[in-house]
């Protein structure tokens, strides 16, 4: 484990924000991405604190869940809610007889019984947070200073620009808390125990995976794919297994929160758009260890590279989103002769369509396809995120800037 003081995250005052309307909060996230030392940090004084990762307290929240929640009493902060879902109907009951807010923090990966649980339970009383890993602005300090990104902002200028080696290295390393400092012995061990923890604590608790080898394989051939079209008959036939049960096996990943299923914008009248989503991985560097991607400098020339640097800049975008409280509403563009927008994101009826490029000097012909939208549906600014040294000009309302002007 990493010795790193406690940084700072972007959601913390959101949190305290939110607890002030709605009674009940929950932080979803991967497993290790920071959401307990969040909550732990932003809890008020005198706010108890409990983890279902105890085997008694969850005995007893499992058998006496009435007497699991007088022992600890509200306000209080219950780690790992996915464990026990009997706890959800006697938390509505506990918000329904008190006037005050801020009673129960909850936080829990994405699992079907947890996120069931609180449809059913605690619909208009609880307030859902998604979160990720580090954001490029947390890690630097800057949690107070990340937005959500809009190409028509100004580029904030907040962070240090770093050059491709610096990127790859951080895209290498990938975001979790624990792993932010160490060496590359320790990491490696970290993801590979990460995995391990993965498959025995979360995914056996959704589905019975049966052949343990043949999920480790198709987590490999997964995070092989991150930035492709998503294509379940190849992935399962790589790994030898059905159709069926790749698509079960993704599900895992996507509702415990290890990928993102980016949806494709189409119309009904526009037949000859895809309709496939495309895949990432929302840790680049829990994908570059399942992948075989040994160094950031191997990473970095090989073929990957952009895929990899694209899944980077997404999962980026949607941390300056989901961890300001918001939730956005994305998809990426191709047409039937290929022509293709990594990504757009609508915002007050128009749309905003972003280039993603490995490559340090933008050209014109990327955003190409940008034309080719705009007949489709209005844009307002558009924008290639690149490795660009400088903010520049690309178009009338479109400019190329550093993934670390974001």
């Amino acid at each position: 484990m990493s010795n790193m003081q406690y940084k700072k995250r972007t959601l913390a005052e959101e949190i305290l924000r939110l607890s002030k309307t709605f009674k009940v909060l929950l932080i979803n996230g991967a497993r290790q991405i920071g959401k307990t030392t969040l909550l732990k940090h932003a809890a008020e004084q005198g706010r108890k604190y409990v983890t279902l990762d105890n085997p008694a307290d969850l005995l007893l929240a499992k058998t006496d869940p009435k007497g699991f929640l007088d022992t600890y009493a509200p306000p209080v902060v219950i780690d790992e809610i996915q464990y026990a879902p009997e706890l959800f109907p006697y938390i509505k009951i506990m918000a329904d007889n008190s006037k005050e807010k801020g009673l129960v923090w909850l936080t829990g990966s994405q699992q079907y019984n947890m996120m069931q649980g609180v449809t059913e339970s605690l619909a208009g009383r609880v307030a859902i947070i998604d979160m990720l890993g580090f954001s490029i602005y947390e890690t630097d300090g800057k949690a107070d200073k990340q937005t959500p990104f809009l190409p028509s902002n100004p580029p904030k200028n907040i962070l240090k620009n770093r050059n491709i080696a610096e990127t790859f290295k951080i895209i290498w390393q990938g975001a979790f808390p624990a792993v932010i400092n160490l060496d590359e012995k320790d990491r490696h061990n970290f993801y590979d125990s990460y995995i391990r923890t993965y498959i025995e604590r979360d995914v056996r608790q959704i589905v019975n995976i049966g052949n343990e080898v043949a999920f480790i394989t198709f987590l490999k051939v997964v995070a092989a794919r991150t930035a492709q079209e998503l294509n379940i008959e190849d992935i399962a036939r790589n790994v030898g297994v059905s159709p069926t049960t790749a698509r079960s096996w993704l599900s895992v990943l996507k509702t415990s929160g290890i990928v993102y299923l980016l949806q494709p914008y189409f119309k009904n009248i526009t037949k000859r758009l895809t309709k496939t989503p495309k895949l990432y991985f929302l840790d680049t560097g829990l994908a570059a260890h399942l992948a075989g991607w040994t160094t950031p400098e191997a990473l970095a020339t090989g073929v990957s590279a952009g895929a990899f640097f694209e899944t980077f800049v997404i999962a980026e975008i949607l941390k300056s989103y989901w961890h300001n409280g918001e939730t956005p509403q994305i998809y990426f563009f191709r047409d039937e002769k290929g022509n293709e927008i990594d990504l757009l994101i609508y915002r007050d009826g128009r749309y905003y369509p972003i280039e993603i490029k490995k490559h340090a000097t933008p050209y014109f012909t990327d955003i190409s396809a940008f034309k080719i939208f705009n007949k489709i549906e209005e844009t307002v600014a558009g924008c290639e995120i690149c490795l660009t040294s400088k903010v520049q000009p690309l178009a009338p309302n479109v400019m190329a800037m550093s993934v670390w002007n974001i």
